[in-house]
């Protein structure tokens, strides 16, 4: 074992003042005495104290370190780290998958009796936490018109303490007025909760727009590779604090695998999701081009109605579109089942192209009354564009498109 002490501290990086990608990098690791130079994989449940004394100070927290992998581990604290340093957050809580952050954030900071506002452009699986469990503790929700500012004002009540969304939704690719709601929100004493799934912290950072929580599906692009489920909450060390207690009594958290993984998938995070704009935005001009193409839903078309608001607050347009072929859903299911090489698969975020048909998939359990407030067609199919050579994902789509 090499001579490691507090007083050689050039085994570690120092990143001050240094860029998103060499944060991407380099940010969270703390080397150990083994002096490694890729970040280790600490896959313990508990850890050995010195005393008792230590013991009791440590689960007691009077004392800083480790205490059991339910809560505190070196790997998931590397990758914790490294993700709110990238979104310019103080802390980040790491999560078994991304509807756990979700829940997370809900039982932390709401109790019985108070309000939810929540966009109706949502992931579905967001509406049946919402509407199956949260109301069965007296947390009312309505849903808003993400785009209208007046529809999130007007259904603010007194005692509303939470306003979520995504942005760009899923699947519509719709852009919220994220200062505009952070305004709202803050004049109602509510927290501000964003999902930045779609773009990451790569190409969109809500915490400068005045959000005061982000949440992530990891299991999506900070992976990259469609291998592990994970989530996390970014923000401010005191709104994390009790997101943290909720991981340390309920234990939804990350294993040291995953955030090993995840970690790892942050180094490319910036490379890969400007590859999957370039590819998306050449396969939306495509798609907005062919005659069984009713509409086209990507916020990077300059006809969109939010591409300058998402030129104002991303760097970037994402890898997931949606569009509308001429019928129903037997022309929609068609163009799915004619694919030979996209992948037939609700996830998105991957390397590999995938498709869905929102509307029997991700929205399934919505009732048909929803899926309509939600925008989601029968019609409707969503692509999460890959880094696959262009001409191959667009040939492969038209296998189904021009037969209709």
């Amino acid at each position: 074992m090499n001579d490691f002490s507090q007083f050689n501290d050039r085994y570690q990086s120092d990143l001050e003042g240094c860029a998103f990608e060499t944060l991407a990098v380099r940010a969270g690791q703390v080397r150990s005495a083994e002096c490694e130079h890729s970040e280790a994989i600490f896959p313990t449940s508990s850890y050995v104290f010195n005393s008792a004394a230590e013991a009791a100070a440590r689960f007691g927290g009077e004392s800083a370190g480790n205490v059991y992998s339910r809560y505190t581990n070196p790997t998931v604290r590397t990758f914790e780290d490294r993700l709110a340093a990238l979104e310019g957050g103080e802390a980040c809580a790491a999560t078994s998958s991304g509807m756990a952050a979700i829940y997370a954030v809900a039982i932390a900071h709401l109790k019985a009796g108070d309000h939810v506002l929540c966009s109706a452009s949502v992931f579905g699986s967001t509406i049946m936490l919402f509407e199956k469990f949260l109301r069965k503790f007296n947390v009312s929700i309505d849903y808003v018109d993400l785009l209208d500012l007046n529809d999130w004002k007007n259904k603010t009540r007194e005692n509303t303490r939470l306003f979520f969304l995504e942005s760009p939704s899923n699947p519509l690719n719709d852009v919220a007025d994220l200062e505009g709601i952070a305004a709202i929100a803050k004049a109602a004493n509510a927290l501000f909760v964003v999902d930045n799934c779609f773009c990451t912290p790569a190409l969109q950072k809500p915490l400068l727009w005045g959000a005061d929580l982000v949440v992530h599906s990891a299991t999506k692009y900070i992976d990259g590779q469609g291998r592990c489920i994970g989530g996390a909450v970014v923000g401010s060390s005191e709104l994390i604090e009790p997101v943290i207690g909720v991981l340390r009594s309920a234990g939804p958290t990350m294993s040291p695998f995953n955030a090993w993984v995840f970690t790892k998938g942050l180094e490319t995070l910036s490379l890969r999701m400007k590859a999957h704009s370039e590819n998306a935005l050449q396969l939306a001009q495509w798609l907005q081009q062919h005659p069984k193409v009713k509409a086209v839903n990507y916020c990077g078309l300059e006809n969109h109605p939010g591409y300058a608001l998402a030129k104002k607050q991303q760097s970037g347009f994402g890898g997931v579109l949606s569009f509308e072929v001429i019928g129903g859903r037997e022309e929609a299911w068609k163009v799915v089942d004619a694919t030979r090489m996209i992948s037939i698969t609700a996830n998105l975020g991957d390397v590999k192209t995938t498709i869905t048909h929102p509307g029997t998939t991700t929205h399934g359990r919505l009732s048909e009354d929803e899926r309509q407030k939600a925008g989601i067609s029968q019609a409707l199919l969503r692509v999460a564009v890959g880094l696959e050579n262009i001409d191959d994902i667009q040939r492969d789509l038209a296998r189904g498109l021009d037969a209709l």
